[in-house]
């Protein structure tokens, strides 16, 4: 009997532990939520309007990208794709690293902030320009990307915007693919001749989950969209849009 009331005790004791565990991780994963939906909030009131028409202003206030750059020195631009919760600014550090896990003044934030490849240059003058983000499980920062996985979607959504201190971006969605992190040829950021440009463009078009014929070529500008996917170990899906300024 007294062996069987131990076994009880223990079996209990690792059952309310269990449960304690569970409810202070979803507690945790909640505030992560709550954290970024807050920063998010407080940075909303400096996305710019697409034209200073009254109906583009909105809830944003009247403050400009340069605005944006005066308070957080790193921030490059904003990004925006209607249809989803994508509508955020965009940082660029000296490493891939920094904003993983810090918002844009420098603290600890776990969904982190959007970041341009640091080898790319600000004003997308490259061919291939990387902007990672997480892939958080809310939906929000560039966990939307998941929804471009749906054809339908896909299809119905095919456009973006990115905001700079001196042009406005407009995207033109044609690609979504999923792949390794350590892809070469889609995180390449050192494209810069015409072969190796339409080899990219050959690679994307093979590869695409979904692809949409838009007649890219060597001489646009892309923008790679980058975020976690869960579908096999370290893979990553990614979305890929034209270039052209407004």
């Amino acid at each position: 009997m007294k062996a069987k009331r131990v076994l009880f005790l223990c079996a209990t004791f690792v059952l309310v532990a269990a449960i304690v565990f569970s409810g202070y991780r979803l507690w945790g994963i909640n505030q992560n939520y709550t954290e970024e939906a807050a920063f998010h909030s407080q940075i909303l009131q400096y996305k710019p309007a697409l034209s200073s028409a009254p109906e583009d202003a909105g809830s944003q206030g009247n403050h400009t990208i340069a605005d944006l750059q005066a308070k957080y020195p790193d921030a490059v631009g904003w990004l925006t794709i209607p249809g989803t919760a994508i509508d955020y600014p965009f940082a660029q550090a000296t490493d891939n690293d920094y904003y993983l896990h810090r918002d844009l003044d420098g603290n600890q934030l776990t969904a982190g902030t959007l970041f341009m490849d640091f080898r790319n240059n600000a004003d997308f003058s490259g061919f291939n320009t990387v902007v990672y983000g997480h892939h958080m499980k809310n939906g929000s920062m560039f966990g939307a990307l998941q929804s471009f996985n749906d054809q339908a979607f896909f299809d119905s959504n095919p456009t973006g915007t990115i905001f700079l201190a001196d042009k406005t971006l407009a995207i033109e969605f044609f690609a979504f693919v999923v792949v390794h992190a350590d892809d070469a040829q889609v995180y390449d950021t050192t494209i810069s001749d015409a072969p190796s440009a339409e080899t990219f463009l050959g690679y994307l078009k093979n590869s695409a989950r979904h692809y949409r014929d838009i007649g890219a070529s060597s001489s646009d500008h892309i923008v790679t969209l980058s975020t976690c996917n869960y579908e096999f170990s370290d893979a990553r899906m990614v979305l890929v849009g034209r270039l052209s300024q407004r």
